[in-house]
């Protein structure tokens, strides 16, 4: 009787998934992880943006950003009113602490979170991995990796055993782009505009084209070329670009204006400039939403269905 007893709770417990933890092997190591964690802090908007993506974001317990502001935190928790707001509020989330910046996380502050797991988004010359996987188990994503958003969602997708999910929301994306891509097609948008740039207006007067990650793949899967390579990328993201290079990009390209958000949003002073004004009529100003990430699922969809809107409607007008 004993022996059926303990063989029953056995397998209860492996039929609950708890018995073996998970190794996972992302752009920072190989990293041990717990079966469906309970109490995860993520370190940016791009994590965020997967969790909600897989419905799982009532296990966080901490959320790191660049974008929260003071006036944005009391008590150490952000504001109710600014978790009603963009990206925030499709995440859902409760009442999570703040742990700081991307670049300045707060150790102090995580630690006495007591998560499980730590998941962050990465780059050349980040730091304080060794610092945080002592909290907790910690996985990391090079944005400028290829696939780098799939591979975070589908390893987080084995950890939350919700990969049914990941998979779902994956084929979304494709499905969404393909079905834009013939909608530009077939209202003739390539012959005039065959080619894309992306330009990014930071506050304090640089502009940036991305070149990987951040808008321009999906624009690419809506079919259009790029209209500008340059020669050398910085993190893998994009690189800065000269007045003279952009004043140089031909007609039959379609300039997106996509400035960063928060403080850092540089559009109103770009597009009083020189240059700003000589590509305002083969532009489109684009924002993303209030707190959200530069990339993931969710975001992409809205990309694809929000320029091709607006894509849509500048051709109609320009006949």
């Amino acid at each position: 009787m004993n022996n059926r007893i303990v063989v029953a709770v056995f397998s209860m417990i492996v039929g609950l998934g708890l018995a073996q933890p998970l190794t996972i092997r992302h752009d920072e190591g190989t990293t041990v992880v717990p079966k469906e964690p309970q109490r995860v802090v993520v370190m940016d908007e791009e994590a965020l943006g997967w969790l909600t993506a897989l419905g799982v974001t009532d296990r966080i317990v901490g959320l790191g950003s660049a974008y929260l502001t003071p006036a944005d935190i009391s008590g150490g928790r952000i504001k109710p009113e600014v978790l009603q707001k963009g990206f925030l509020a499709r995440a859902k989330l409760n009442n999570p602490i703040y742990v700081g910046s991307w670049l300045e996380p707060s150790l102090e502050t995580i630690l006495t979170l007591k998560p499980d797991l730590i998941v962050r988004l990465t780059w050349k010359g980040n730091q304080n991995y060794d610092k945080l996987s002592r909290i907790a188990p910690t996985i990391g994503y090079v944005e400028g990796g290829e696939g780098f958003w799939q591979k975070g969602l589908r390893d987080l997708g084995r950890i939350f055993g919700r990969s049914a999910d990941a998979e779902r929301v994956i084929a979304q994306v494709r499905a969404t782009n393909r079905a834009n891509a013939a909608r530009l097609r077939a209202a003739g948008v390539f012959e005039k505009y065959p080619k894309v740039v992306v330009v990014a207006p930071f506050a304090g007067g640089s502009n940036w084209v991305y070149t990987a990650v951040r808008l321009i793949p999906d624009l690419r899967e809506l079919g259009f070329k790029d209209g500008f390579t340059p020669k050398e990328v910085t993190l893998g993201v994009g690189a800065q670009i000269s007045d003279e290079a952009l004043l140089s990009l031909d007609r039959q390209t379609l300039v997106v204006v996509f400035p960063p958000g928060g403080k850092y949003n540089g559009a109103e002073a770009f597009y009083a400039s020189p240059v700003g004004q000589k590509l305002k009529e083969q532009s489109i100003l684009y924002l993303p939403e209030d707190y959200s990430p530069y990339s993931g699922p969710l975001v992409s969809i809205r990309n694809s269905n929000e320029l091709t809107r607006m894509i849509l409607e500048k051709i109609q007008r320009e006949r």
